[in-house]
């Protein structure tokens, strides 16, 4: 599969023009719920949660297919950035980007749209500053990497559209309340049909519905209608910011702002003192779910895409990846003792279902099961593993103690 170059589309004189497409990986968050390896400067995204390269890099390679190093952007926070250019080293410096305070991925996206757009400038001249984004996250874990390629750049045209925003949307295998959802229409629909040769189907989404109660993703799952939503956007830079300008108008005018000084020694100080003011919303709610309310014709459309994901959003989550990939479904599913993931010396006896990761130092157990033990230099983690997605108040307690030393 060859490099996503860019993508056709017809401007108003019929002139066909090709996009060129970038990748925006945010990387910013901090994986609170992996304590105590996961921490400020080194996030779940900077590390090797799964297989021996971290999750920011396995992200990069994925898309290295289609998308060269100079396509990518990353959009992270001033602890994390040195860790992220020094693990990936290709990436132009300017196209790695700090936020100096988090503002959800609304700011982030389109902190990325204008940098984006001056790269292009620079690049094309002042004509030519549009480009196509795919928004993707650094920490997400995906078993048919070709199949997902084949997606993005399926995505990638149907967004070459002036206007069209586009979802990657993931079929649910659980009525499970830790994901939002995306309501599509029932029929698939085949949008621009004639003018985009994609084989992906592509479904009209009439909204966007916050993490529900157990009983209503029961309903959800049951309408065939619904699909999580693992936050991989598709769209023109142009369109983007447009629908910022429309929705968000004091976060677009602020950014439109810092704009004109990218590349100019007045951009930091000027960053500093803008972005704390953007608001702190999700791109999800803040501009997709409003545009699905729009008159006239649909403009958000989902793809969906069965490739093996995982939002990898506790260490029950890498157990269960872990457990699988290593002893097969049989052991998964309740047939016999279930199996034990360990990653270190260790011993046990009458002990199963556990997670031990503790590469240095010797484990043994005995008679326990279903556990979650993570060691590192100056902490330990103990807890069942149903209880994992508590692993976070941890960090919250840590932070009310002021312990920035285990932070």
């Amino acid at each position: 599969m060859g490099r996503v170059g860019g993508m056709s589309h017809r401007s108003n004189n019929s002139r066909t023009e090709k996009l060129p497409a970038y990748v925006v990986i945010l990387a910013g968050g901090r994986g609170t719920r992996f304590w105590p390896r996961s921490r400020l400067r080194s996030p779940k995204q900077l590390l090797n949660i799964i297989g021996d390269s971290t999750m920011l890099q396995q992200t990069a390679e994925r898309l290295s297919p289609l998308f060269a190093p100079n396509q990518l952007f990353v959009v992270t926070n001033e602890e994390q950035a040195a860790q992220v250019r020094s693990q990936l080293p290709r990436v132009p410096r300017a196209q790695i980007i700090s936020e100096p305070i988090g503002r959800n991925t609304a700011a982030a996206i389109g902190l990325a749209a204008i940098h984006l757009q001056h790269v292009q400038r620079d690049a094309r001249g002042a004509a030519h500053r549009d480009a196509l984004m795919a928004v993707l996250p650094a920490d997400q874990y995906i078993a048919r990497a070709a199949k997902y390629r084949s997606l993005v750049s399926a995505a990638l045209q149907v967004a070459s559209s002036a206007g069209q925003m586009v979802v990657l949307g993931i079929p649910p295998t659980r009525a499970d309340t830790g994901f939002g959802y995306i309501e599509c229409t029932r029929n698939a629909k085949r949008r621009n049909a004639g003018k985009i040769a994609t084989a992906a189907q592509i479904f009209l989404v009439r909204r966007f519905k916050e993490k529900p109660p157990l009983a209503v993703a029961r309903r959800y799952v049951a309408t065939g209608r619904y699909f999580w939503n693992a936050g991989m956007f598709f769209w023109r830079a142009s369109t983007f910011l447009e629908n910022l300008r429309r929705f968000l108008p004091k976060t677009f005018a602020a950014l439109e702002e810092l704009s004109v000084t990218i590349g100019t020694p007045r951009y930091s100080r000027t960053l500093a003192v803008i972005y704390p003011r953007l608001e702190n919303i999700s791109v999800d709610y803040a501009i997709l779910e409003p545009a699905t309310h729009l008159p006239g014709e649909p403009t958000v459309q989902m793809v969906p895409a069965e490739i093996g994901w995982s939002d990898i959003g506790s260490w029950e989550a890498v157990y269960e990846l872990l457990a699988r990939a290593s002893h097969g479904e049989r052991e998964m599913s309740g047939a016999g003792n279930s199996a034990n993931v360990v990653a270190g010396p260790h011993y046990t006896l009458d002990a199963n279902g556990n997670f031990l990761w503790s590469p240095r130092k010797f484990v043994a157990t005995v008679g326990v099961d279903n556990l979650i033990v993570v060691e590192t230099e100056d902490a330990l983690l103990i807890c069942p593993r149903e209880r994992a997605q508590d692993v976070g108040k941890i960090v919250k307690w840590l932070e009310a103690q002021k312990r920035r030393d285990l932070l």
